[in-house]
């Protein structure tokens, strides 16, 4: 038994999971694509491009690579559960929740609060990420605790 407000809360999730996934699938596919300078400049968006001008070793860039990979993945991953937490699925609330959220918050520690990134994407993107984790929890604890008095 679910309310409609409750079926909103997953719902808003969803949508918020797929604009965030959509934003990461797009960043790794921009981080992979570019040389590595460049590639920094777009993540770290509130720095001078020139101060990140330069030689890199091949490792960095690598490392790098890697990175644009793992938001390529993560973000897939969030659009796929967002199918699922529209659904109501629990589990897909857990996964996006781990993957997206705790992403997030490596990136909020890390990039978002020295200041190397604008508002728009970057913390913006943290705080979709945010809203979407409350939101499908709220949902699904208001859908839980619903069936078990209904029980």
């Amino acid at each position: 038994m679910s309310t409609s407000s409750q079926t909103l809360a997953l719902k808003a999730a969803s949508i918020l999971w797929v604009i965030w996934g959509l934003v990461h699938v797009l960043a790794g596919v921009i981080v992979v694509s570019q040389d590595t300078g460049a590639a920094f400049a777009a993540i770290a968006d509130a720095v001078d491009p020139a101060a990140l001008a330069g030689d890199y070793h091949p490792a960095v860039g690598g490392i790098l690579n890697q990175h644009g990979f793992n938001l390529l993945w993560i973000g897939l991953t969030t659009i796929v559960c967002a199918v699922f937490i529209w659904r109501g699925n629990v589990t897909a609330i857990w996964v996006a929740a781990l993957t997206g959220g705790l992403a997030d918050v490596g990136y909020l520690v890390f990039v978002d609060l020295p200041g190397f990134v604008n508002f728009v994407p970057g913390t913006l993107m943290t705080i979709v990420s945010a809203s979407a984790v409350v939101s499908s929890f709220s949902g699904w604890f208001t859908t839980r605790r619903a069936n078990q008095a209904g029980t």
